[in-house]
């Protein structure tokens, strides 16, 4: 269990050498850190018109609205985001680079919150990597922990500062969204698609509390079986009600591309992850969610507790139908009355004037190439299957010598070589590196390829670009070359299956998200000045006066300090 594991929270990189004054107003009773899954920048204007009072717009008229945050990594994945809004760093730092590694030690992958040590309690569980089809892959190892995290997060922050009273808990779909925000101190809960319920590990506890098992026997999981996910609105109230039928959205079996969406059979084999692929998912975690709050009384005592909720439905939702789609906008609608929902029962058991709301999202994400192209703009779907084949690659074999396969994997955004061959063959590792590197960036798609000995060891010619690749570079989980796609092309396998879209890059698409941030004493407005998700972790532990995360690169949000909060907005300047 986590007690034993909590005194080896690694400590890396220094602390920011300046701080704001500790919040004047009261500590709030509860911190509730809402992280949406592919939620990219501009939807709160896009979808501007499906918004209800109570949800989004209660953050957006009642908080700080910053439209201009950017992650500043160049990987912008669902374990890495997370990690970085926990924890206030870089990847390079906090060590989270990618949803998947190789770990040349073992020559297996690694998914990222993986752990033999701590199995799932009273559940198979499904492949971790499998997002989309639970057929397609043979499962990875069932434990899961944080351990792999080598920074605190501001969970662990929080556990810290205000000692045992102060409880702290993760809540999401996957396992790497809860897990990441719950940080080495909390309790995570997360879904299992193919046991069709709400589980944990044993480093978190030794078995479920009595209330997650009623919780589960309720039958809410089950209650959308033989139903299926249909409109919210009426055609005309959707900005794509006359495109429910596109080319390059995907269909998955009877579940089709267009409304409605059903859900089959409660035994199908698909039900527990088409539940994920709709609103269903997001319904699930915020019931779940709403019962953990009352069932571990959060928020009733002088101690402030914090509830991290992770929201995945935008991000299965995206990829398989993109997010120029009806499915994404109805799925943003319904997603606006969950959250409504969530913050009325806050506001009755908790006290919204109680409660610090953070909202932010892990990554953006690309449209379509088919969509795209209606309006001139280039993309297209990348397949490195047989990268090794390519005539540049036979360039590099023939300059070395090297007979066998030089390229040992591609696990997106790296690329791993055979150091295996290049050491036999009395090879110089970075002088291969560059090389493979040089012929990357002359094939179709690929805007860049940069060496991890020139990640190493070298100054980069600075761009916003390598500048990302560089912060989401760890010398012993990184590839040997990381490659960037150009914009709107990427590879568009998932798990076997062809989706629309896919997320990961350096592009705007990917890093813009939007921060939102109500609570105790903070003013109101929009904040259109350029800001980082490094920042929010910082942010949070000032307004609480809890130590940073050990890794913070990041600063406090000026704003969440000033006179009515928007006051000093327009003087501020990183």
């Amino acid at each position: 269990m986590k007690a034993n594991v909590r005194g080896i929270i690694v400590a890396v990189a220094a602390t920011v050498a300046w701080s704001l004054p500790v919040h004047a107003q009261q500590q709030p009773k509860l911190v509730l850190q809402i992280t949406v899954d592919q939620f990219r920048g501009d939807y709160l204007h896009r979808f501007d018109h499906l918004l209800g009072e109570d949800g989004f717009r209660r953050l957006i008229e009642d908080g700080l609205w910053y439209a201009d945050a950017h992650h500043r990594h160049a990987n912008t994945e669902t374990i890495v985001g997370h990690t970085t809004l926990a924890t206030g760093t870089d990847p390079a730092v906090h060590g989270m680079v990618a949803n998947v590694w190789f770990d040349r030690a073992t020559n297996a992958d690694v998914y990222n919150v993986q752990d033999a040590d701590y199995p799932l309690i009273g559940a198979a569980g499904v492949d971790a990597e499998t997002e989309i089809d639970p057929t397609q892959r043979a499962a990875t190892t069932q434990g899961r922990s944080p351990r792999a995290i080598r920074t605190t997060t501001i969970s662990d922050e929080i556990a810290m500062h205000f000692g045992p009273k102060a409880k702290v808990f993760g809540v999401s779909v996957k396992d790497r969204g809860a897990i990441s925000m719950a940080g080495h101190a909390g309790t995570a809960y997360w879904f299992s698609k193919g046991d069709q319920r709400m589980v944990t590990s044993t480093y978190y506890v030794d078995d479920y509390p009595a209330w997650v098992e009623r919780w589960q026997d309720k039958g809410l999981i089950d209650s959308w079986a033989n139903e299926s996910w249909t409109l919210s609105r009426p055609r005309s109230d959707y900005l794509f009600g006359d495109a429910d039928d596109q080319e390059w959205e995907t269909s998955l079996g009877p579940y089709g591309r267009t409304f409605p969406h059903p859900y089959g059979a409660a035994d199908g084999e698909l039900y527990g992850t088409l539940l994920t692929l709709s609103p269903a998912g997001d319904e699930i975690v915020a019931d779940f969610a709403k019962t953990l709050i009352a069932e571990e009384d959060l928020g009733q005592d002088e101690v402030p507790d914090y509830l991290s909720i992770s929201f995945s439905a935008t991000d299965y939702v995206g990829h398989l139908f993109g997010p120029s789609s009806l499915e994404a906008e109805d799925n943003f609608a319904r997603l606006d009355r969950t959250l409504a929902d969530l913050f009325a029962f806050v506001d009755e058991t908790v006290g919204l004037d109680q409660t610090l709301i953070v909202l932010a999202a892990d990554h953006g994400g690309a449209d379509a190439p088919g969509f795209v192209a209606q309006y001139g703009v280039d993309g297209g779907y990348i397949d490195l299957a047989a990268l090794d084949t390519q005539p540049g690659i036979g360039r590099i074999k023939k300059r070395f010598g090297v007979g066998e396969a030089l390229i040992s994997k591609f696990s997106s955004p790296y690329l791993y070589l055979n150091r295996d061959v290049i050491r036999a063959e009395g090879l110089v590792q970075g002088e291969v590196e560059r090389a493979v590197a040089a012929e990357l960036v002359l094939l179709p798609g690929i805007a860049d390829a940069v060496s991890a000995e020139a990640l190493r060891e070298e100054p980069l010619a600075t761009s916003p670009v390598r500048d990302a690749v560089l912060a989401n570079f760890d010398p012993t989980r990184s590839g040997d070359i990381y490659v960037v796609f150009e914009p709107n092309w990427f590879i568009g396998d998932m798990d076997g299956l062809q989706v629309a879209v896919h997320h990961g890059s350096p592009w705007a698409y990917d890093t813009h998200v939007p921060i939102l941030i109500r609570g105790p004493g903070i003013g109101h407005g929009r904040i259109s000045r350029r800001v980082e998700t490094v920042d929010l972790a910082p942010t949070i532990a000032a307004y609480l006066g809890t130590k940073y995360p050990s890794g913070t690169r990041g600063r406090p949000l000026v704003e969440v300090f000033g006179e009515g909060g928007i006051a000093e907005a327009e003087k501020s300047d990183r």
